[in-house]
């Protein structure tokens, strides 16, 4: 069976696999029909990623569709298509124990610190199954990426009456952006790249962005945008380690800061004594909880958030080694590539 291993930083390889065996008791055997490239694949392949490891078989934005169940599995039926819910926690840590599954002690991401989906079959826990039949397999795909934002927006915790300012236009700052549009705040982007503000412009009906200047100077522009204060909730979603530092001078005073964005640097707040002054929370965002995935896939069934504008580039399996470098360049203008497997 065929699959795509990341060797090494910038060195992927084709490579043949054993087919998986039948599905054991709660899990099942699924085919992969699209899998979703993200920034976590990007880092990776550039070797910026700090919890990845080498070799590694990618994958962790899935659409597939069921083949098999193993014995005790309820709820989901052969030929079911579904989106992955790709965070393998150990439901034994006292961070399962408590429901905080998206930080497991113990945790495994496919494709991350596991092997994943770049393959054509894998045998996957009936747990992390979320049936979305009315949804496409790219639309399965694409709601992990959403789910990360979606968290993100969860622990920033925004009010109606309150401003958002994501830093970041990215997949998981965009991710990010329909969040803070569905909980009503007034939502701003920031980011350095010019053409993906447009994209939030014109694509994701957000009128209020900020291109993000050598000199600094972006706290006018914002303060433009908020009758003179800063924002509620900044969300930096660049994992850039000089902008999540950044980051706090953004932040209005008993406002919140979170770090979805992931850096091997070390992060200088040199600011210290705002961060008091102000009385700021500092959070941090990891993965996503089942119920993210569950109001994902309802939000996009009833029209809520529109996927239509997300995928932007797409490749085969077979061409995608060949087109991958091209993903990590902004030039590009790549907003999710998603691999078709089927």
């Amino acid at each position: 069976m065929k699959a795509i291993q990341l060797k090494e930083p910038k060195h992927f390889q084709s490579i043949e696999i054993n087919e998986p065996a039948a599905p054991g008791p709660g899990e099942v055997l699924v085919r992969v029909d699209r899998v979703g490239i993200c920034g976590t694949d990007l880092g990776g392949y550039l070797g910026k990623m700090p919890f990845f490891s080498y070799p590694r078989i990618p994958g962790h934005e899935l659409g597939v569709e069921i083949l098999e169940l193993g014995d005790g599995v309820s709820g989901l039926n052969v030929g079911d298509r579904c989106s992955v819910e790709p965070y393998i926690n150990c439901q034994k840590c006292y961070s399962c124990r408590r429901g905080f599954t998206n930080c497991c002690r113990h945790h495994q991401t496919l494709g991350v610190m596991c092997d994943g989906g770049l393959t054509e079959r894998i045998i996957l826990p009936a747990r992390k199954m979320h049936v979305a039949n009315s949804l496409s397999a790219e639309q399965c795909a694409l709601v992990e990426t959403l789910a990360i934002g979606c968290h993100a927006i969860n622990r920033g915790n925004p009010q109606a009456h309150e401003t958002v300012l994501i830093i970041g236009a990215g997949p998981i700052g965009l991710s990010a952006v329909e969040f803070a549009k569905l909980s009503g705040a007034k939502t701003i982007v920031m980011d350095r790249v010019a053409s993906r503000l447009e994209f939030v412009r014109k694509s994701m009906g957000v009128p209020h962005t900020i291109l993000s200047q050598a000199d600094g100077e972006e706290l006018k522009p914002l303060q433009g945008l908020t009758d003179g204060e800063l924002a509620d909730v900044v969300i930096d979603a660049t994992g850039n380690h000089q902008s999540m530092a950044k980051a706090l001078q953004y932040c209005a005073f008993k406002g919140r800061l979170v770090y979805v964005g992931i850096s091997q640097e070390i992060v200088e707040l040199p600011h210290a004594p705002e961060l008091h002054r102000r009385e700021l929370d500092i959070l941090a965002s990891r993965n996503a909880l089942s119920s993210d995935f569950t109001r994902i896939i309802r939000l996009i069934e009833e029209g809520s958030i529109d996927t239509a504008p997300w995928i932007t580039h797409r490749t085969t399996f077979s061409e995608m080694i060949g087109e991958f470098d091209s993903f990590t360049r902004p030039e590009t203008g790549v907003i999710k590539a998603m691999v078709e497997l089927q």
